[in-house]
């Protein structure tokens, strides 16, 4: 660690000992010196997916979200080791069967694209993004329980629209869909 990052983590309490506030079944809350985060309980992750079939249409789903109390518009995404069957699953599988069970899509191969972090203030989840590849339709989705999912097939280049659109009509935008607005963001 170089003297900046040591003064960095001494001012922002990186030096304090983690305390745990409160834990549940998926989530614990926990405290760092003045600091308090939230991260997942029992090493559980996220794997989140970007599909995008042969005519350069994005697979989004479209989920009511209780923190948001609102819809939201996503990539397709799931947990990672949640389930007793699950635990110490490698990523790429519980990707590809995310999708399949949130879109009805089979990916022939899932690329790992990296891990990355959503909000890193509030809360030290990761998640990994992968690329499904060689999509096929192999079902109607819409998730498992009662997650009641929504799929929505959508042109790339008409995305930014369909963006507006939703977001007209109160839904929730979920922050991973800047990657899909980027170049005409920079552009």
């Amino acid at each position: 660690m170089t003297y900046m990052d040591r003064e960095l983590a001494e001012h922002y309490d990186g030096d304090k000992p983690e305390e745990i506030m409160w834990e549940g079944r998926f989530i614990t809350a926990k405290k760092r010196g003045r600091w308090e985060f939230v991260s997942r309980a029992r090493g559980i992750h996220a794997a989140v997916i970007l599909a995008v079939d042969d005519e350069d249409h994005v697979i989004l789903v479209d989920q009511y979200r209780v923190p948001l109390g609102k819809h939201c518009i996503e990539l397709p995404a799931g947990l990672v080791g949640d389930h007793d069957e699950h635990v110490g699953e490698d990523p790429s599988i519980a990707a590809a069967r995310e999708l399949e069970e949130e879109t009805g899509y089979h990916a022939g191969h899932m690329e790992n694209l990296g891990e990355f972090f959503s909000s890193p203030g509030m809360v030290s989840e990761s998640f990994t993004l992968f690329r499904a590849h060689d999509l096929v339709k192999v079902g109607e989705g819409g998730g498992v329980d009662s997650e009641d999912i929504v799929v929505h097939r959508v042109p790339l280049s008409g995305i930014d629209q369909a963006i507006a659109d939703w977001r007209e009509q109160g839904y929730a935008i979920d922050v991973k869909m800047l990657m899909l607005l980027a170049a005409k963001l920079l552009g």
